[in-house]
């Protein structure tokens, strides 16, 4: 034998003495024991997956319940503008005597016209518009309360307004109280 093919026999003899000894270190796993921890290790992310869901769950109906609960807050803090002025309107009326009453009485009309417009503005912001009452009598966005005879109008319109509607977005928030023209 040549002396490189007795290296090549120790150095595969070697070889096979380091893979039995590793063999001897390396403890046996048991699949039973190893399938048994790869389960435990699933049951773990899916509890931890099923606990994050039922948080984010929570949050959301608690969110959700905060959204419904302060949705007009918005529309509140507006009409505290208008109480304002009412509280203001009120304070002059008790602060007026026989000498300055008409005075009073003039500041308190303008009062009242600039109040009714600030609360016209804050309905329009918020999408509550007037129901136009004006031509034809429609029964999706009118209430007709009575029928009266006139010459000025056709069968069918409407002839006066008793009480105005209005819409919020495009549903109806309270329909127009009115009366319509007759046949004679």
């Amino acid at each position: 034998m040549s002396q490189e093919e007795q290296e090549n026999l120790e150095e595969s003899q070697t070889e096979e003495v380091v893979e039995e000894q590793t063999k001897e270190e390396a403890p046996e796993v048991d699949p039973l024991e190893a399938a048994l921890a790869e389960a435990a290790e699933y049951k773990d992310k899916y509890l931890r997956a099923h606990a994050d869901f039922e948080n984010s769950k929570r949050r959301l109906e608690k969110d959700k319940m905060n959204a419904v609960a302060y949705a007009n807050e918005s529309f509140a803090k507006d009409i505290l503008a208008v109480i304002d002025s009412f509280e203001n309107a009120l304070t002059s009326i008790e602060n007026a005597d026989e000498e300055n009453a008409s005075e009073v009485l003039a500041q308190m009309k303008e009062g009242v016209n600039l109040t009714y417009e600030q609360l016209k503005k804050i309905l329009e912001k918020n999408h509550i518009k007037e129901v136009d009452c004006s031509g034809e009598f429609d029964p999706e966005v009118h209430q007709a309360i009575m029928q009266v005879e006139s010459d000025e109008h056709e069968v069918g319109d409407v002839v006066q307004v008793m009480q105005k509607g209005y819409t919020i977005k495009d549903r109806i928030l309270r329909p127009a109280m009115v009366s319509t023209c007759k046949e004679a």
